[in-house]
């Protein structure tokens, strides 16, 4: 019988070495307070996989492991002032820098199967932003409008795992657009964007990178149509037309007057059409669909780190708390789903966060039960009553 706990078991995935590493850069220890780095991430991971409302519950949970604390690595649970403290006085970009070197460590060192777009031999990266509602009069650093505040995560998928590759966080009234040149993509790869990132400009210097990017076009966008594609075979596949086209008036200027192509699809499904711009003119009308349609995976990855994780409602006000619940969410998002991808179960990931919630300091090999979670005893033989029906 295994002697850690399932929470001791997804803690050791963490690098201590590495943790030790980040801390020694930030220096993080120092006024601790008594509560080291270690401790206080173990508190706050603690904090998303038990579904934790406030330091209280964070405190007492940690403090009903009794002598199993020293296999989380912690010597004693803190109180509800302490992490009330460290929350506010820790640097969030310790978590941060956890994040990314994890992610590099543990996750991208791993080879991904393509579901869908097996086809497309480049990097696609999905961009997007959510927005996080918070109350104004309790968070009032968080601008948002007059009477409510909030904050914008604007994020970069990588879709081969569908984890963020980079995030920044900001006030809800910053716009997708403003912080759309913040990453720098790597020449060749694929940018997939809805229609409030079009910005001339931007795509044209995606362009000139020789990045390709899928986007929606927005309703009032100008253009004269160079050449128009339809066929019989197109609309089997739901293209109304395929297109190539160029910007008028300042939005030609700022893409450099260079052509583009317009891809009109209808969706079966939902009866709605769609037009897809792309600077890509060599792929088929059919793969720019189904590339703008991946997108739908950052949509899904947003609505699991808010309703999976503790991410909607928060044990801090502060700006550097609530920064530390949002970098530790991450860190907990990628633990899971590490443990998704390496089950040979093919398991939901909410049915995973139900079993860790319910089971998070139970000794049972985590290993082996997301292999088979629903394994049971083997039957030894018939007795009693069913003995009856035996020839």
């Amino acid at each position: 019988m295994i002697n850690l706990n399932v929470f001791s078991q997804i803690l050791s995935l963490i690098d201590r070495e590495l943790f030790k590493d980040l801390v020694s850069k930030h220096k993080s220890d120092k006024h601790q307070k008594g509560i080291n780095s270690w401790t206080h991430l173990v508190s706050m991971l603690f904090c998303h996989f038990s579904s934790a409302d406030s330091v209280r519950d964070i405190s007492n949970g940690l403090r009903s492991t009794t002598g199993n604390l020293n296999h989380l690595g912690v010597i004693r649970a803190p109180s509800k002032s302490n992490i009330s403290y460290i929350n506010i006085h820790r640097t969030h970009e310790l978590f941060k820098d956890l994040y990314y070197s994890v992610l590099d460590r543990l996750w991208q060192k791993d080879t991904h199967f393509r579901k869908d777009l097996g086809q497309l031999k480049r990097k696609v990266y999905l961009m997007d932003a959510s927005i996080i509602p918070l109350c104004l009069s309790v968070f009032d650093w968080a601008k948002f409008r007059s009477t409510k505040g909030a904050v914008k995560l604007h994020t970069v998928l990588d879709y081969d795992g569908c984890l963020p590759v980079f995030m920044q966080i900001t006030d809800g009234k910053v716009h997708e657009s403003q912080r759309a040149g913040s990453y720098s993509f790597s020449k060749g790869s694929v940018v997939v964007v809805d229609h409030g990132y079009v910005d001339y400009s931007w795509l044209g210097d995606l362009d000139s990178r020789g990045c390709y990017f899928v986007t929606r076009s927005k309703v009032n966008m100008k253009y004269k149509v160079i050449k128009s594609y339809q066929s019989e075979a197109l609309m089997e596949k739901g293209i109304l037309k395929d297109e190539l086209i160029e910007l008028s008036g300042a939005a030609c200027n700022k893409y450099n007057g260079k052509p583009l192509r317009l891809v009109h699809f209808w969706d079966s499904t939902t009866g709605n059409e769609y037009h897809f711009l792309t600077n890509n003119t060599k792929w088929k009308a059919s793969l720019v669909a189904n590339i703008y349609k991946q997108r739908w995976h950052i949509e899904v990855f947003f609505k699991h780190l808010k309703q999976r994780l503790k991410v909607s409602t928060f044990i801090g006000t502060s700006e550097n708390a609530v920064m530390i619940q949002i970098w530790t969410s991450l860190i907990g998002i990628l633990l899971l789903k590490y443990l998704q991808k390496k089950a040979k179960y093919d398991s939901n990931l909410s049915n995973l966060v139900a079993f860790i919630r319910m089971n998070i300091f139970v000794k049972i090999n985590i290993w082996q039960w997301i292999d088979d979670p629903f394994l049971r005893p083997p039957i030894k033989g018939k007795k009693g009553q069913l003995k009856i029906f035996a020839d």
